[in-house]
This record gives structure tokens, sequence and C-alpha cells, in this order.
């Protein structure tokens, strides 16, 4: 019988294989170690020997009748087994690392806080939306050391998860965007939201780490008691703070430091939209501070950055101009989206909103909720794709509702659509993008 590998004798291959890990035999690297995952739909062990044929140097597997040779290593659980290199690995870095997680807009900040440190340190942050009891396990284990600094996203959608990546990842510093409605049916409802992102100050608050916090957010501020906080928003007595001066297209703002005078600070022009993205530059600006980023590094990093994947980006197309948001939805980030929009001063608005998923039993109070909201608005045509919002046509008659974007798309090929700004948003499985090529 073969003897399960430890996770010391795994680390040791971890490193001389250079740390390349891989659990997909569709990107195979070669002298990597593929570790073969199960999934609901299906067992990577079948491909262990295909994944040593492709390059690999080793195959991580839990089924004991697929490892007939030195190369194929069994252990317990792949998935933990997994982790639990990633844990170890971590345990060696000496470098500071911040956990990210929040209902809205974790990986926005990430990226504008990687664009930040990157000004003067080697920083590695979680790729795309790696974020999950997978992706982080894979984050920590690109980190090298050549990092000086490492930002890690977490998501998570019930209970018990944070405190289970804090684990993994053991941050020395946290950032809680925000806690609203998100993944109701996984949380249980608000409260379990709460409790569920708070587990990232309970991991800090053990540690004695210390917490970046929006000072203006009444919600964070009760659940933070204790912590040791470095404080932004819009207030002269935090830490950093900045005003707001434009959202006309894109957001534009000053900042300074206790107390200081804003009127001598230069103007910051960003390509980010939306005033619910003025909180996020402001948190890059201060974890930039805190960590001795010169103020003309932070500024430029700022303005140069430009959102990707499908977050607030705006493109402008032959007939109208386009402000896609379409990369995830929630009841609390589509009402910011919707209530920014309506205080915009376009010509003509016009939104095409997608449905909201994992809400379960409060799926159809949020998705009401968000077309009352869009009463009395000066927003001309409103449009609703998905099964949640099409359940709500017969009281909403005055808006358009199509079951899915199929059907959408016809009704914007027959054209009529010209000098409209318009807001598309909707939860990632409804691929809304898509759409963009029809506007």
């Amino acid at each position: 019988m073969n003897k399960f590998i430890s996770t010391e004798a795994l680390y040791e291959l971890f490193i001389s294989c250079k740390q390349k890990i891989t659990t997909d035999t569709r990107k195979l690297e070669k002298d990597a170690i593929f570790f073969a995952l199960k999934g609901d739909n299906f067992d990577a062990n079948s491909f262990a020997q295909k994944a040593i044929d492709g390059g690999c140097a080793y195959a991580i597997v839990d089924e004991e009748n697929v490892c007939n040779n030195k190369t194929i290593l069994l252990v317990k659980n792949v998935l933990e087994s997994l982790q639990d290199l990633a844990k170890y690995h971590r345990q060696q870095l000496k470098i500071p690392v911040i956990g990210i997680t929040g209902s809205n807009g974790k990986t926005t900040n990430k990226e504008l806080i990687h664009a930040v440190l990157s000004r003067k340190y080697n920083t590695y942050a979680t790729k795309g939306n790696l974020n999950n009891h997978i992706g982080v396990p894979l984050t920590l284990l690109a980190i090298t050391n050549y990092h000086e600094i490492a930002i890690v996203e977490m998501g998570a959608n019930h209970q018990g998860e944070i405190a289970m990546l804090c684990e993994l990842t053991d941050p020395d510093y946290g950032l809680i965007t925000n806690i609203g409605k998100a993944h109701l049916e996984g949380f249980g409802g608000e409260e379990g939201v709460r409790k569920g992102k708070s587990e990232l100050y309970q991991h800090l608050r053990k540690k004695n780490g210390r917490i970046f916090i929006n000072g203006d957010d009444e919600v964070l501020q009760k659940l933070s008691n204790g912590l040791s906080k470095i404080v932004y928003g819009e207030k002269p007595a935090f830490d950093v703070y900045g005003k707001l001066l434009s959202t006309t297209e894109f957001v534009e703002f000053k900042w300074s430091t206790n107390g200081k005078e804003l009127d001598n600070e230069p103007l910051i022009k960003t390509n980010m939209f939306g005033h619910y993205n003025f909180i996020n530059l402001i948190c890059a600006v201060c974890i930039g501070h805190y960590f001795g980023v010169d103020r003309t590094e932070i500024n430029n990093a700022l303005q140069e950055y430009v959102p990707e994947m499908n977050r607030s980006q705006v493109k402008k197309t032959d007939l109208n101009s386009v402000i896609l948001d379409a990369y995830n939805a929630n009841p609390s980030s589509m009402s910011l989206a919707i209530t920014n929009f309506k205080n915009q001063a376009f010509k003509r608005k016009m939104v095409i909103l997608g449905d909201m998923f994992e809400l379960g039993e409060y799926s159809y109070k949020e998705h009401y909720n968000i077309l009352s909201q869009l009463n009395k608005s000066d927003i001309e045509r409103i449009i609703l794709v998905g099964s949640q919002f099409f359940e709500l046509k017969g009281k909403f008659p005055e808006y358009l509702f199509f079951l899915n974007t199929e059907h959408l798309n016809v009704y914007l090929l027959a054209g009529g659509i010209v000098d409209f700004t318009v807001l598309i948003k909707g939860s990632r499985g409804m691929k809304l993008e898509k759409i963009v090529d029809y506007l």
C-alpha cells in the first residue's frame, strides 16, 4: 500500500519544482505538480497519468488505484493537501500580507491597492477572482521570495468560510470593503453576512493585526471594536481623507492626511466611474500612504489605472455610451449603481439590469425592491432580463422585460437605441457583457 506523502515532503517537491502548480490538464506546465481535484461533476484522479505524460513532474491523487508509478503520489484528500501546502508555505513567508473581503468591491479594491503598492514594492495580488477555497491556496502558493508584500482576496458565500481562508492566509492586515446583501441564501440573511464577513476581524483580533477601515461606515465601525485601525473616509479627522469633486463620467477627487488642508493638493482625475468608486480610491490611497508610497506615485497609479473585466468600464459604441458593470451584482451593489446613475446629468438614460443570483428565499423581495427604486426617475428606458425579474412583469407594466438575453438581443437588433448612456448591471451568470455589441 502506498504511504501518504506528508505536507513537509510535498513542500520540498514544491520548492524543487520552482513552485509550479496546476489543477487543469488543459493548462499543463513542464515540471509542475498536478493536483487532481474533485468536483460535483468531475474527478481529476483519472487524469493523473495524462498530467505526467504532459510534462508534469508529479501528480497528487487521493485514489490509490491510479498510483502506478513513483511520480503519482497519494494523499488522503487532494483539496486538503493543497490547502495544507498553502498554509505551510504561508508560514515560511516573511512579508506583510493584506487580506481583503467584503460584499462589494473586493476585486476593484484589490486591483487599486495593487496598482499603488506596486509603485514601491514587488507586490503579488490575487489573479482575477481566485478567492475561494481553491483560489486562495493557489494564490498563496504563487507568492515567491522575490515578493515584498501580498494582497489576498477572500470571497465567501456561507459562514465559516472566511475564517477557514484566514487560517490559510494568516493576514497581518485586513480590509472589509463593506457588508451588504450578497449571497443571502448561503449566509442565511443579512445578519449571517455580517457574521461571515467579520470573521476577518476576529482573526486579526487573535493575531493583534491591524485593519484599514472606512470611518464613515457605521456597520464596520461597530464590528471593529478593539482593533488597531488605520482609518480613511471623508472626514479630516481620519488618517487619510478625501473630497469627491466630480463624478461627471469619471471620479475626480483630492486627498490629504491628518486634517491637512486640501486646497493646495493636486486634483486626481481617474478612469473610474461612479460615486461608489470614490471610497475605493481613498482606500487605496490610505494603504499606499501607510506603506510609505510616495504621494506622486500614489496619484499617478490611480490616474493611470483603467478598470477591466466588466467592472465599471465606460465603453463608446458607434451609437451609444455604455457603462458596463456586469461582472457581478447583489442588491447592495445594484442599488448603489442605480442611485449613482440616477444622479448623473446624462441627457438620455437607459438601464439594462439582469437577475441577481444566490438570494434564495429573498430573491423576489430584493428584485422587487430594485424595480421600486427605479420609480420616479428620469431614466428614459428601463429593461430587465432574466427569470427572476420576469416574475415581476405584471407589477411594473411600464418597464420592458425579457426572459433571457437571447430575447433581449432580438429587441436590440431592431435598433432605435441611439444617443443613450446605458448602464448594464447583473450577476456574472447573466453574461450581460455580450449585449454591448448590440448597442
